[in-house]
C-alpha cells in the first residue's frame, strides 16, 4: 500500500506569533523553492493550531489571532495557494484520533528521551521541583506528547518528505519509529517519511539578535518578516557582535557575532558588488574585520541593507494580503477542506488495519450472521 504513494511534502508551524527570518531562512524560503520545483504532487502546510494550544492554553485569543499572521506570513513569502495547501490543525478531527492510536505504540520512557522534548521542557519552565520522571510532572500530557501528535500529522497526510530543522530531528527519528512499529504490528500502511535538512547549517537555526542560540518570540530577539524598515534599522543596529571589539583598529571576532552568522545566511557575492564594493565576498570582509580597522556600525549597515532587499518584496506582497483579509479566509478554508478529505481517508485505512472499522467491514456482519445460523 506504501509503495504506490504520491511524493507528498508536510510542514508547517505553531500560531504564537508572527513568523520571523529564522523561520524564513530556515524553512520558508526552501518551501517556496520546492513548491516551485515541480517536484511534488501535493505540499501541505499546517498551522499547527492545537499543538500551540498544549502550552497556550490560558491564552487561546493569542492562537486565534495569529492564525492569520501566519497565512499572511505564508503568503506574503511567496506560497502560492495554487500549488501548496493550507490548512488548519484543530478542523481536521483524524488528527486527534490518529494520535490516540499511536499512543499505545510510544512508552513514556521513550518520550523522557526525546532531545526536543527535554530542551523545550526546560526552555518553557515545566519544572515541578522534584528529581522524579526527569521533572515531568507539572508538564500538559498534551505537550509532553507532542511527538506522537505530530506524528499523527505526518502519517496523516501521506508525507514521505518533511522538511526540518536541526531541533526537530528527534521527532521526526521518533515518527519514523512510530511508523515502524504500527506498520509492523498491523501491516504496511503508514508512509515513512524521509527528512529533508537545509543544506546551508547556518539557515537551520539562525540564532537571536541578542546572540543567544536560539531566534524565539518569547525571548524578543527576533527580526519578523512584517517588521518594517524602521523596525528593521533598530533590530539591526542593536544586534549583539564582538564585546571585546571597542574600537575600530581593534581586531574583532567572527564566531558567535550575530551580523556576520546573519550575513552568512544571507549575503551573496552579488550583494558584495551592489552595496559593499570594496569587497569581493563575505570571506574577505571576515578577514578585514578579523584582523581591525573594520568597524561593528559599517557591517550593520551592510546587513539591514541585504534584509532589506530580502524582506522589500515580501512587505509588499503582505500589503496586499493585508487587504484581502476575506479571501485569506477562504483559503484556508479551501485547504483545511482538501486536508480533511486527506486525512480522513488515512484514519479509513489505519481503523481497517486495526480491525476497529465494525460499521465499513461488511464480512464482519457476514461472519456472525452465518454463525448465527449455524
Amino acid at each position: 500500500m506504501a509503495e504506490s504513494r504520491k511524493n507528498i511534502i508536510l510542514t508547517g508551524d505553531r500560531p504564537t506569533g508572527r513568523l520571523h527570518i529564522g523561520h524564513y531562512v530556515g524553512s520558508i524560503k526552501r518551501r517556496v523553492a520546492l513548491q516551485n520545483s515541480g517536484e511534488f504532487d501535493d505540499i501541505f502546510i499546517l498551522i499547527a493550531d492545537a499543538q500551540a494550544l498544549t502550552d497556550n492554553a490560558g491564552n487561546p485569543q493569542k492562537i486565534r489571532d495569529n492564525i492569520v499572521n501566519v497565512a499572511l506570513d505564508y503568503l506574503s513569502c511567496g506560497l502560492d495557494p495554487k500549488k501548496t495547501t493550507i490548512c488548519i490543525q484543530s478542523e481536521l478531527p483524524a488528527l486527534p484520533e490518529l494520535a490516540f492510536y499511536y499512543m499505545n505504540l510510544v512508552t513514556t520512557a521513550r518520550l523522557e528521551r526525546n532531545p526536543t522534548v527535554k530542551s523545550e521542557i526546560k526552555m518553557r519552565g515545566y519544572d515541578d521541583g522534584s528529581d522524579t520522571n526527569n521533572n515531568t510532572q507539572g508538564i500538559p500530557v498534551g505537550f509532553y506528547t507532542y511527538p506522537i501528535s505530530q506524528a499523527a500529522d505526518i502519517t496523516a497526510f501521506k508525507a514521505n518528505c518533511v522538511p526540518v530543522g536541526d531541533d526537530q530531528l528527534p521527532m521526526l527519528e521518533q515518527c519514523k519509529e512510530i511508523v515502524h512499529k504500527f506498520n509492523q504490528t498491523y501491516g504496511d500502511v503508514l508512509v515513512d517519511p524521509k527528512i529533508l535538512l537545509n543544506e546551508n547549517e547556518t539557515c537551520r537555526r539562525l540564532p537571536g539578535t541578542d546572540g543567544k542560540a536560539k531566534m524565539s518570540k518569547s525571548l524578543g530577539n527576533c527580526i519578523y518578516l512584517s517588521d518594517t524598515k524602521e523596525d528593521l534599522h533598530k533590530r539591526v543596529m542593536s544586534m549583539y557582535t564582538d564585546p571585546d571589539h571597542i574600537n575600530i583598529q581593534d581586531p574583532g571576532k567572527v564566531e558567535g557575532n550575530a551580523v556576520f552568522t546573519y550575513l552568512t545566511a544571507f549575503a551573496n557575492d552579488e550583494h558584495f558588488a551592489k552595496y559593499l564594493p570594496e569587497y569581493k565576498n563575505l570571506d574577505e570582509m571576515k578577514e578585514h574585520y578579523q584582523r581591525g580597522g573594520l568597524g561593528d556600525v559599517k557591517c550593520k549597515k551592510f546587513l539591514e541593507k541585504v534584509l532589506n532587499e530580502e524582506l522589500d518584496p515580501i512587505r509588499e506582497r503582505r500589503a496586499y494580503w493585508s487587504q484581502h483579509i476575506p479571501e485569506v479566509y477562504e483559503i484556508l478554508r479551501n485547504g483545511t477542506e482538501k486536508a480533511r478529505l486527506v486525512t480522513d481517508e488515512t484514519l479509513r485505512e489505519v481503523k481497517s488495519a486495526m480491525m476497529i472499522n465494525y460499521f465499513d467491514d461488511d464480512a464482519l456482519i457476514s461472519d456472525w450472521t452465518e454463525q448465527a445460523g449455524n
